[in-house]
């Protein structure tokens, strides 16, 4: 299971040369990869983020977790991830979403209607572009007859995030994996792995990568690391999509599928998670207790120590 980091999530605000070194920090300690959320309305853009980041870093993985769908075009997304291809040296990985209903429909006006079906017709003409630089497609909400040419750019990976059994099916049919946030052990091994695994062959594609975001906290006060879990993520507890996944794990909030304790025990709780079928962990590292530099520097470095080693 690779190793990665979700900076962002906790809405920590920090200066753009200061999340350009987060990913420079990450290449250097070994981390597999890094990934950046797109807020509507908070933080950097992930794409632009990532194409800086790519000049001053040459191996880490970057991806998105992920670009709301709803409110771009599926070709302009298209050129600005290969735009971010080429900026990277062919490091990114394109993550896409549904985002949530009230920042679809409340914060931006936006419909968000038939959101399965909208996910197909954009990953088909997102993936057409990217991968053979052409569109021709007619559906219900996107009608695309388009040519697509970068200089210099590749295909990059697209997953998208799936936690409902129709999503999970359409990211085995036609994506790369999904990527996860909010998701415990029982809810990866027994709903989101065996539904991509099955969808994906079906439909002859290779195996899925499942991805699967956190937050963890190497610390001696549990306790003490999940109220601060339940504060900063309460939230994403009172949002359907996620709300939905932590039903199926059987738990109240998000503190309690967060990854905490000693090093041993938060080792053991990610070797657990590789069992169940996840292919990457990307944590979003959670500060606790007084000196909060200090815990975030002890996360930092038990995870540095697990890279290729689950």
């Amino acid at each position: 299971m690779r190793i990665g980091l979700i900076p962002g999530v906790n809405r920590e605000s920090v200066e753009l040369n200061a999340a350009i070194e987060q990913v420079v920090e990450a290449e250097t300690g070994g981390f597999d990869s890094i990934w950046f959320p797109q807020i509507s309305s908070f933080g950097f853009d992930a794409l632009t983020l990532i194409s800086l980041a790519g000049a001053q870093t040459s191996r880490i993985e970057m991806g998105t977790a992920v670009i709301p769908t709803f409110p771009i075009h599926p070709l302009v997304l298209a050129k600005q991830a290969l735009t971010t291809q080429v900026a990277c040296g062919g490091r990114l990985t394109l993550g896409l979403g549904l985002s949530h209903r009230p920042s679809i429909e409340d914060t931006m006006g936006l419909s968000y209607q038939h959101p399965a079906r909208h996910m197909r017709e954009y990953l088909t003409v997102v993936r057409s572009l990217i991968d053979g630089g052409r569109s021709d497609f007619e559906g219900s909400t996107y009608n695309v007859r388009a040519d697509l040419s970068v200089p210099e750019s590749a295909p990059c990976p697209i997953i998208i995030a799936a936690l409902a059994p129709r999503m999970l099916r359409l990211a085995g049919e036609m994506a790369d994996g999904t990527v996860t946030w909010m998701a415990g052990l029982k809810t990866i091994g027994s709903h989101i792995v065996p539904r991509i695994q099955d969808a994906a062959q079906a439909a002859g594609r290779p195996a899925p990568r499942v991805v699967v975001g956190l937050p963890v906290a190497v610390t001696d006060d549990p306790s003490g690391a999940r109220e601060m879990a339940a504060r900063t993520f309460e939230r994403y507890g009172q949002l359907t999509n996620y709300r939905r996944m932590l039903d199926i794990e059987g738990v109240e909030g998000p503190s309690e599928v967060a990854v905490v304790g000693n090093e041993a025990q938060v080792e053991e709780q990610l070797r657990a998670f590789a069992g169940a079928g996840a292919t990457d962990f990307v944590a979003a590292i959670l500060p606790v207790g007084e000196n909060q530099a200090e815990s975030a520097s002890r996360t930092w470095q038990l995870l540095a120590s697990l890279v290729g080693k689950l």
